[in-house]
């Protein structure tokens, strides 16, 4: 897997999440760290979100979660998240990490840091 280091931000590192063209309205995929950790990437209302693919409750993967604008339910006990923020909206201390979406040239990439 190709990973590119960015010269503006040298703690940051992008890795490739595919065409931006080749995900539809409302899709999601898994994309896969480096250490083999996945995050979720989502297209919503034309906008690409990316968090982790785990529940901070109880680590659940967060992919078959249903998304109703910009909250995803974690399918195993029904906790709400919003996915601009992280932010569990029943209780604000429980957070999922979200990643920065860039498109260079057509393509997306998740920005770690």
């Amino acid at each position: 897997m190709p990973v590119l280091q960015t010269a503006t931000l040298p703690e940051s590192t992008l890795i490739p999440a595919g065409a931006a063209s080749d995900l539809p309205p409302g899709a999601r995929k898994l994309v896969f760290r480096p250490d083999g950790q996945t995050i979720l990437l989502l297209k919503v209302e034309g906008e690409f979100y990316a968090m982790d693919n785990s529940c901070p409750h109880a680590g659940a993967s967060m992919a078959s979660g249903q998304c109703e604008g910009h909250t995803i339910s974690c399918p195993a006990h029904g906790l709400k998240f919003n996915i601009r923020s992280g932010q569990c909206t029943a209780s604000p201390g429980l957070l999922i990490p979200l990643y920065e979406t860039l498109i260079l040239e057509g393509e997306l990439w998740l920005r770690l840091s």
